[in-house]
């Protein structure tokens, strides 16, 4: 079979396509690169907000009239969508030859080419890999180290999509690490819906720290980076290890979506304002150079200009390196759904009102960072990330002259506007 892939939504997602996309090429499949190459189209859907099922639909559509028109034989489906509506989609996309749950994924050299719904139980199997492919590029690499959440955001789809939280276990993370290493990746960013809770289900306690130091002990290892952080569960250990370990990128994802307490009791968030800030000042105080990316939710159900203003002080106060501003989406099955709603005019407003605060805070920023020296990530040769910036989520930066494409090295800036920096090469750290 030759497939061609169309992958949905966040990182975590992207992570699933590698997985089962390896999975197939083990089993004599070929990846193509245009549907035009292909007999099956697989899509791996998103459907946590109403906008990725919009686009997740579009995708689908377009596949079936490819099949229809004769340019490929299958279409499979897969991913958040099928998980979260089920036997909609089978009703809605009867022309789909498989449609296949997030589960089942372990699984896809064995339903690609059978008909029907598969629909299973939600398990953590043990696969150690023989080896791992990557759909970024060759230096970077998403590596996922859980899967589902046991928070019950008041926003949030991911429970009922994905399950309770399942940690991998450490030698299967680490094995995976051991082959993206080998395979040239010098950046691999661990990912979760909660990266800062692993380890709870299979060892009974929060374990990224002890799963840290594993990591830190792979020959050849480049950098880690840790996304995706809830802020009650970053810990003084974690910020040491951080401060201690060169290895590990002074960066952290750390998804706050609001400080306002009557806010962050409706949305049933684990940790008031006063924690947000005691964690974010232990953060930078052990680790002063740290770089913190966030996101913020505005227009959340009874959320009042009090509130609001609130939110802004504290963008002003605490200077984000990046940051990102999403306005409320209202989702069925979820109990913000049922709160009274706040009109979508004030919504847009306060998103716009935060991402100007933000800009302001970028101006800042950037005043103390024109002639500062740190690592860079080489994307290209003339163009690549700052310790600073994840792949795929935050800004880029352009080279006054080129280096060997994925590279680390030292760097100096010698110009900042908005999230536009230029980066001086200064000395090469790893090739």
């Amino acid at each position: 079979m030759k497939f061609f892939l169309i992958s949905l939504g966040c990182p975590k997602n992207l992570t699933n396509s590698e997985e089962f996309s390896a999975r197939l090429l083990a089993h004599g499949h070929q990846l193509v690169f245009t549907p035009q190459e292909a007999d099956t189209v697989i899509i791996n859907t998103c459907g946590f907000i109403s906008s990725a099922v919009k686009e997740g639909t579009e995708e689908i559509r377009h596949a079936l009239e490819l099949k229809r028109q004769g340019v490929i034989k299958r279409v499979a489906v897969t991913g958040c969508m099928v998980d979260r509506y089920r036997e909609q989609m089978a009703k809605d996309f009867p022309e789909a030859d498989t449609v296949f749950s997030i589960a089942a994924q372990d699984h896809v050299e064995d339903l690609i080419g059978q008909d029907g719904l598969f629909l299973e139980s939600l398990a953590n199997a043990l696969y150690i890999p023989e080896y791992k492919m990557t759909l970024t590029a060759t230096h970077t690499a998403y590596l996922k180290i859980a899967d589902g959440c046991n928070y019950r955001c008041a926003y949030c789809t991911i429970p009922f999509i994905r399950g309770a939280y399942r940690s991998k276990p450490m030698e299967q993370i680490v094995q995976e690490a051991r082959l993206l290493t080998q395979n040239g990746v010098k950046e691999i960013s661990l990912i979760a819906q909660d990266t800062t809770s692993y380890g709870i289900d299979l060892y009974k306690k929060p374990s990224l720290t002890d799963l840290l130091k594993k990591l830190l002990k792979i020959r050849g290892l480049g950098r880690l980076r840790i996304m995706y952080a809830y802020p009650n569960l970053v810990t003084q250990e974690l910020a040491d290890l951080m401060a201690g370990e060169e290895q590990i990128f002074h960066y952290l994802d750390i998804p706050l979506q609001h400080i306002a307490d009557p806010v962050l009791k409706n949305m049933n968030r684990q940790c008031d304002g006063k924690k947000i800030k005691d964690t974010l000042d232990m953060l930078k105080k052990t680790v002063p150079d740290i770089s913190l990316r966030t996101n913020f939710i505005v227009g959340f159900p009874q959320e009042t200009q009090k509130d609001f203003n609130e939110l802004k002080k504290f963008v002003r106060e605490y200077e984000f390196d990046n940051m990102g501003v999403f306005e409320y989406f209202r989702e069925k099955g979820t109990p913000a759904y049922e709160m009274k709603q706040i009109p979508a005019a004030v919504k847009h407003q306060r998103a716009r009102e935060l991402e100007e605060t933000q800009s302001r805070v970028i101006d800042k920023i950037n005043k103390r960072l024109v002639g500062a020296e740190m690592e860079v990530i080489a994307d290209g040769a003339d163009f690549g990330r700052t310790y600073k910036d994840a792949p795929d989520i935050d800004g880029k930066v352009t080279f006054t002259k080129p280096v060997p494409p994925g590279c680390i090295f030292y760097g100096r800036v010698v110009a900042a506007q908005g999230y536009e920096r230029e980066i001086e090469p200064l000395k090469i750290i790893k090739k």
